[in-house]
């Protein structure tokens, strides 16, 4: 039975909330964490395959394969990536900036954008209350629900939308997250992997279908005015299609121009029979 993660955010809903309503079966164990947990689990061999950040494929992609179909991007606006700062991000200069211990994608995102795109070097401190660093005016980086929670609590100037600042840059769509499996793990199981890619892509067409479902359900684990979420969804990608790849492709020069990266991973996935 394959190990799977989930992201232990609202944002994975639209995909996870057809295992969690009984709509689609998972064949084997869903394991759910923060994304930088769930890299760590699964280049440790602890999970067989799983939604991770794009930087940690990007920097492992002789341990990981890219899964087809599948992915947590933004065409713009992502609303769940944002760096709170009093000043404009070109102003961080030798600032110091909390960074939450939960994301990979979101930390190197702000690192690209303020080196390749700003010119600015920064220190970047590991906080476990980025938002309470926020809260008393000093820089932050926020990702996931809290990131949501700063959006509707701190002055709109102040937060930074991270996906907003990348595709006024480079006109690209963002990846913040894609799904992959070790490639020892899909050499001696690839009907098993096959079957688990087939749940998920069930899963998200479900998601797509019965969309008032997604929304009760993201409602229930985590309270918004209403609306919020429809509007959150909206703002959000889950395919991983010619657009985003070309935008994950994009992140991953720039991951290798600011030294963060060794060399260039493919953004093609492995190609599967997936029955729809």
């Amino acid at each position: 039975m394959l190990r799977s993660g989930r992201i232990a955010y609202t944002n994975d809903l639209p995909i996870y909330a057809a295992f969690d309503a009984g709509a689609v079966r998972f064949p084997g164990a869903l394991v759910s964490d923060v994304p930088a947990n769930l890299n760590r689990m699964l280049l440790e061999g602890r999970l067989d395959l799983s939604p991770i950040s794009a930087f940690a494929y990007a920097a492992n992609p002789d341990v990981l394969a890219l899964l087809p179909g599948l992915c947590i991007g933004s065409r713009k606006d992502v609303w769940s990536v944002v760096c709170v700062s009093r000043l404009p991000l070109s102003g961080l200069h030798g600032a110091e900036i909390a960074v939450t211990r939960e994301s990979a994608s979101g930390l190197n995102l702000l690192r690209v954008l303020l080196e390749r795109r700003y010119g600015v070097r920064a220190n970047f401190v590991e906080s476990d209350d980025p938002f309470g660093v926020a809260a008393s005016g000093r820089p932050a980086l926020l990702i996931g629900d809290r990131a949501i929670d700063a959006q509707q609590t701190f002055t709109p100037a102040h937060v930074h939308d991270l996906g907003t600042h990348w595709h006024e840059w480079t006109g690209r769509d963002m990846v913040y997250a894609v799904w992959a499996v070790r490639r020892d793990v899909l050499a001696t199981h690839r009907d098993e992997v096959a079957r688990a890619l087939d749940a998920l892509v069930a899963a998200q067409r479900w998601g797509e279908e019965n969309a008032e479902a997604v929304l009760i359900a993201a409602q229930a684990k985590h309270p918004r005015p209403a609306g919020f979420y429809a509007s959150y969804y909206a703002t959000l990608n889950f395919a991983f299609d010619e657009a985003a790849r070309a935008g994950l492709a994009h992140y991953i020069r720039e991951l290798h121009a600011a030294g963060r990266i060794g060399s260039l991973a493919a953004v093609e996935p492995e190609e599967f029979v997936v029955h729809r």
